[in-house]
């Protein structure tokens, strides 16, 4: 399997602080979201609040990592990837996911999304639906041992997803070589709303990197 993390040099509890801490603010900045979208308090109210934020914001400013976050590898060896758009800690654009990974090859979640992924109203937006099911499919591959990157993502709306809570898997449906194919859906109370498959690469520098022997070789 390839892997691109740095080692974190921090304790475990040193890590357990820093995620309680900044997957905190994290927590707090979507509930923020959900209020700026959902608030119906008057103008002069609003913003104040503008204000505020904006104070706020050069607060966190003064010293700021270069770039994204990218992936490190705690001290426990789990690997943590919280700039993540999906299931990122301190990514308050992630809603986040928690992700069960199974070996055969399967990872699944239960999550809840609420009106910062609307699309059409009431719906998930058909893109977030992509967004979820691209990181499922790219986590069961992983869980595998036949991981890549995206090469191409297929899904079927079969209706719309409401709002709420949902449930989301993917699975490994075959592996040629260095090419893993895998199937996933998205599901709410009454069934399956979205169906996906995609086919993920393992990409030549991972293969000539990878020292490890796993289900592509």
């Amino acid at each position: 399997m390839f892997d691109t993390t740095e080692e974190d040099p921090r304790s475990p509890e040193e890590v357990e602080r820093e995620l309680a801490v900044r997957g905190g603010l994290a927590a707090s900045t979507r509930d923020l979201v959900d209020a700026v979208i959902r608030s119906t308090v008057d103008d002069p109210e609003l913003i104040a609040v503008r204000e505020e934020i904006d104070r706020l914001v050069a607060r966190l400013r003064v010293s700021q990592m270069e770039g994204s976050f990218g992936v490190n590898r705690a001290g426990s060896g789990d690997v943590r990837a919280q700039g993540n758009a999906v299931i990122g800690l301190r990514n308050a654009i992630a809603p986040p996911l928690v992700i069960t990974q199974e070996p055969e090859g399967r990872a699944w979640s239960d999550f809840h999304l609420g009106a910062a992924y609307e699309g059409p109203p009431g719906l998930v937006h058909g893109g977030v639906s992509a967004l979820i099911l691209d990181q499922l499919a790219g986590e069961a591959a992983a869980a595998g041992g036949a991981p890549g990157m995206t090469g191409t993502l297929t899904l079927r709306y079969r209706r719309g997803t409401p709002l709420g809570d949902l449930h989301g898997e993917a699975w490994i449906e075959k592996v040629e070589g260095y090419k893993t194919t895998v199937k996933g859906h998205l599901k709410d109370a009454e069934g399956v709303t979205v169906e996906a498959e995609g086919l993920f690469i393992l990409p030549r520098w991972a293969r000539e990197q990878s020292q490890t022997p796993t289900r592509f070789e």
